[in-house]
Order: structure tokens, then sequence, then C-alpha cells
């Protein structure tokens, strides 16, 4: 009699983790999409068309929120001295900011499905900075599935209808200022075994991104906004939706990862990029064609199994424990990680 009540009892145990679990992943895939599509609404839709300062509202939003947070005791904050933050916390932030200003340009000129698309390059990237930093080791099978991913990205380029230039650039420097990032991450922070979590990580880094990201908004788009007062308006409620919910996607990252392992982020990350895709083509209208959907789903198997073989490479060696798992946190997209837009 005692056996079955313990088995009931852990049964129901099981399947209330599993719950738990799996609305943590369908919070982070909901609140990931989110970011996206109010984003691409605010800058293309609701007449405001700069990303310098959509971000910065952000920053702004974050950094006092944090500094709440850990000021009224609710987090625990690491402390970190001057020397130590200028040194490994400072260039971070600036590549942070430049990820989510130039990521955030992007949607003015390309397609949510578009940009989801190119943001496959994301491994490709990561693999060869991390290769010229010596943070990652040179292999010939990682490479050849770089080349896979890249011809399937190439193939996707091709195929879109409203392909342009500025939009593609402003996207691959948002995914290289993120690839430098993830390294510095690596470098500068874990091995010095400093640990973050989500707040603390937006009270020390966002301050930072809002300073760094005032200089661009004072040469290109301050001028813009005073000469053109007429001709835009403040989404104020779009624009605290957005903040709000990259807000709550730092946090729902950081749920997913003390629950989830690096196989189910992956999982969870691909079917929030489909889920952008048919998003973005049934609420924006975007046009995918035959040939886009090819060369993404040729990406999207490279990406998989460079994914698999990290995966496989990670079991066989164990590496110590350390304050954050860089894996799990390299198999989430730059939109999917710390405002991470």
């Amino acid at each position: 009699m005692a056996t079955n009540e313990q088995e009931r009892a852990s049964s129901r145990e099981f399947w209330m983790q599993a719950a738990i679990t799996y609305g943590y992943i369908f919070l982070w895939i909901f609140l990931s999409a989110m970011v996206i599509m109010v984003n691409k609404y605010v800058l293309t839709y609701a007449g405001f068309p700069f990303p310098i300062s959509l971000t910065l509202t952000h920053m702004a939003f974050c950094s006092t929120l944090a500094f709440v947070l850990i000021k009224a005791g609710v987090v625990e904050t690491a402390h970190m001295d001057r020397s130590t933050y200028v040194r490994n916390v400072v260039p971070i932030a600036a590549l942070f900011s430049g990820t989510l200003w130039l990521g955030n340009a992007a949607y003015l000129y390309l397609s949510v499905a578009f940009i989801q698309m190119l943001k496959a390059t994301m491994p490709v990237t990561v693999f060869l900075v991390g290769v010229l930093l010596g943070t990652e080791k040179y292999s010939a099978l990682y490479a050849a599935n770089m080349v896979v991913v890249a011809v399937g990205v190439a193939a996707a380029s091709y195929g879109e209808l409203n392909f342009n230039v500025l939009g593609v650039l402003f996207q691959a420097g948002s995914i290289v200022t993120e690839s430098f990032r993830l390294c510095l991450v690596q470098l500068l922070l874990q091995a010095r075994g400093i640990k973050l979590n989500p707040v603390t990580t937006l009270y020390y880094i966002a301050p930072a991104c809002f300073a760094f990201l005032c200089l661009p908004f004072s040469v290109v788009e301050l001028p813009k906004m005073l000469k053109t007062q007429e001709a835009w308006q403040v989404p104020s409620g779009w624009l605290l939706l957005s903040a709000v919910s990259a807000f709550a996607l730092n946090m729902s990252v950081f749920l997913l990862i003390g629950r989830s392992s690096a196989l189910t982020m992956n999982i969870a990350g691909v079917i929030k990029d489909w889920l952008l895709i048919l998003l973005s083509v049934t609420l924006y209208g975007s046009p995918v064609t035959s040939l886009q959907l090819c060369g993404y789903g040729v990406a999207f198997l490279g990406v998989c199994w460079y994914n698999y073989q990290k995966l496989q490479g990670a079991r066989q060696q164990p590496a110590p424990a350390r304050p954050l798992d860089v894996e799990k946190q390299a198999l989430l997209s730059p939109t999917q990680r710390g405002g991470r837009e």
C-alpha cells in the first residue's frame, strides 16, 4: 500500500516538474517571439523608425528595474571593483550595444522571416571568432558544417524577393558583434569566476550599453528626429511593451537554463525560429519563396549537426563546474539572450 502511494506521489512530482519545465519553454518562446515582432512593428509600422532610440529605451528600463531590484534586496548582486568592471564588463557592453543597435536597425529593411534565416549563420561566426580568439579549436569537420550552413543561407538570400544590401549589412554586423561578445564572455567573465545572474547582468551591463548608444544616437538619430518632428510619433504603449518584454525575456532565459538541457533548448530555439517565420508571413505578409525555404532547410540541418557534434564532444570531455553554462547559452540565438532582441 505504501509502495503504491509512493509511486503515485513520484508520478505526480514527475508530471508537475515536467509541466513547469515545458511551461518555461513555452514562456521563453512566447517572449522571444513577442520582443522581435513588437520591435518590428514599432520600427516599421508605428511611425518610429529609430532603432537606436528603441534600444536606448530598453537599456534605460532594464537598468532602472535591475537597480531597484538589487537595492531593494530582492536580488543579490556580485560585487565588482572598478578595475574589473572596466577591463571585463565594459568591452562586453560595447559589443552588446552594437549587437542590439544593428540587429534592430535590420528590421527597417528586412522581413522578420529573412532575418531569422540570416541568423542561422551565427554558429559560423562564433566558430570563426572562437578559433581567432582561442576559445574554439579548429576542426575540419566543424569547418565543413560551416560551409553547409553558409551555402544554405546564401541560397535563402538569393531567393529573397525584397533583398536589401544595407539591411543585410546591419544584420551581419549584429551577428559579428554578438559572436565576439559570446567569446569575450567566456574569456573575461567565466575564466575569472565572475558569476552574474540576469538581473546583475543588466545592472552592470545595461547602463554601459546606454552610455555607448548615446554617441551614435546624438550623431545619427537625434538630428533626424529634430529635423522631421512632424513626420514621426512616439508609440509610448508599444515602447513600454517592448521594454517589459525584453526584461521578462532575460528572466525566462535564466529559468530555462536552470531547468533544461542544451539539447532541449536547441530544439526550443528551432521551434521559435520556424514560428517567427510563420508569424512574419501571417502578420506582416512577408513573401517567402521555395528557394528560401530550401536554403534555410539546408542551413538548419547544418546547424543541427554542428550542435549535435558539440554536445557529443561536451559529453565525452566532462568539464569542471563553471559559473555559467556557456554551451547552453551559445545554443541560443542572439535575440534569445539577454535583451537580446
